[in-house]
């Protein structure tokens, strides 16, 4: 018993030792066809670092402006909650709004900001629509724009990109919001609140004007859109202040009525009507991407893998030939 026991721990022994001299003999192998194809991988991975340092030192510099932003406290919040509990259903019906408070109005701001329509006005707005879509790059000296001249003449104020149909020399809004949604960024901390809005452009100044644009339009648009909708709810509960006799329900609607006229005071002695700005963008001094080191690493390594796998690949489809 001890001798078969004995000559199977033989045996294993014997085979785990054949395994350690097959991944040597492999190890060794590989090692020498790479070797043999030092060329190719010096060759190939030359290749990929000149491209890649070639290619970061065209990319433009792009800058970032942001701006840091509270939501706006809702003074009138408190009334307009301990209605929204009492006579929520009345209100919805006459389509008057009590609920939501500072938090909530943020978010919509935040998604009004990201629409689609409020984009194509606020292009629209500051005619920005030639350094959204042909900027190329910046003169830090003039702080112009240099325009992409196969894309717009800014000397005749003219597109001139060719393009096919359904697309016109001019681009469209949905082009226009397709690269502004790729530039904006709105954000916000769920731990304290705050909101991020930023803008990343060729231009430092652009980017810090746009951010302070943005700022200023969302808050008039948000403010107009409360205003109108507290004015169409106003005339709502006149009419059926007029139509009711009972003393209770005409109690309730006096009261709906002078919460929707504290709301349209509030919005017209208030700019800052959504956000309060905390930290005010800037035009920066430094540029925020590209990393061209990282890119000529990145270039680097991924010639250097690409070489090997093809010095390996001829080498085992040569053996498998022969």
């Amino acid at each position: 018993m001890n001798n078969n026991k004995a000559s199977i721990k033989e045996n294993n022994d014997y085979v785990q030792s054949r395994d350690i001299a097959d991944d040597e003999i492999n190890l060794r192998e590989l090692f020498a066809v790479i070797w043999k194809g030092k060329w190719i991988i010096i060759a190939v991975t030359a290749l990929f670092a000149l491209a890649s340092v070639f290619y970061a030192i065209h990319l433009p510099n792009i800058y970032k402006s942001e701006a840091l932003l509270a939501p706006a406290e809702q003074e009138n919040s408190g009334g307009l909650a301990g209605l929204a509990g009492q006579f929520g259903g009345l209100a919805s019906l006459a389509g008057v709004n009590l609920g939501g408070g500072s938090s909530n109005k943020a978010q919509l701001a935040i998604e009004v900001l990201k629409s689609r329509q409020f984009t194509s006005d606020f292009i629209k707005k500051h005619n920005i629509l030639p350094d959204l879509m042909s900027a190329k790059t910046w003169n830090m000296q003039t702080d112009a724009i240099i325009h992409d001249s196969e894309i717009y003449n800014a000397q005749n104020n003219k597109w001139v990109r060719e393009v096919s149909a359904p697309f016109k020399p001019k681009p469209s809004m949905q082009e226009a919001y397709k690269e502004f949604s790729k530039i904006l960024s709105a954000s916000t901390d769920k731990e304290t609140g705050m909101v991020k809005i930023s803008i990343e452009h060729v231009s430092p100044t652009i980017a810090q004007q746009w951010v302070s644009w943005l700022i200023q339009d969302i808050n008039q648009t948000m403010k107009q859109r409360d205003v109108l909708e507290a004015i169409k709810s106003t005339d709502f509960l006149t009419q059926q202040l007029e139509q009711t006799k009972i003393a209770d329900i005409r109690a309730v609607l006096y009261k709906l009525v002078e919460e929707q006229t504290k709301t349209i005071m509030f919005a017209k002695v208030r700019d800052e009507y959504v956000f309060k700005t905390i930290d005010a963008a800037l035009v920066p001094e430094e540029k925020f991407k590209p990393k061209r080191a990282l890119i000529c690493v990145l270039g680097l390594l991924l010639g250097g893998m690409l070489s090997v796998m093809i010095v390996l690949i001829r080498h085992f489809v040569g053996n498998s030939k022969s």
